[in-house]
């Protein structure tokens, strides 16, 4: 069993941003020696969520709408009184969403549906340099 520990840099434009990462983590799975395991992404800091959705224009809407209703932006959040950066907003959605998700693969391929691609999501209010941790573990 192996360890390798990879980084991707996406550069967002703030709360409703989706990126799809999926084709640059198959990207990095084929160029290390890995066939089968298990890869985990972790996107660092406290307003960005990974999951997997149909990456499609109707539903990246769907997404930005639900969490409106979740929690929304200009709702009052007790975070805005500790620092003043009005994004307790990202906070709760980010926390919602969580930072990580971990995908199978076997003959070097991502084990995902048909419709189903990894995607970064972004909560904070402004836009953000981000860095994913791109981890994979196997044989």
């Amino acid at each position: 069993m192996q360890i390798k520990t990879e980084f991707l840099e996406v550069a967002t434009q703030g709360q409703g941003d989706l990126i799809d990462l999926t084709k640059k983590i198959q990207s990095l799975l084929n160029q290390n020696n890995f066939t089968e395991g298990q890869v985990t992404a972790f996107v660092t800091g406290s307003t960005a969520g990974i999951s997997t959705i149909e990456f499609e224009p109707g539903l990246k809407k769907d997404m930005i709408e639900i969490y409106e209703k979740i929690a929304p932006r200009n709702q009052s959040y007790h975070h805005h009184e500790t620092w003043g950066d009005e994004n307790g907003s990202s906070h709760v959605r980010a926390t919602i969403q969580g930072p990580s998700l971990t995908v199978p693969f076997v003959d070097r391929s991502l084990l995902l549906g048909t419709w189903q691609q990894i995607v970064l999501m972004e909560f904070d209010t402004r836009p953000r340099d981000r860095k994913i941790v791109v981890q994979f573990l196997g044989v």
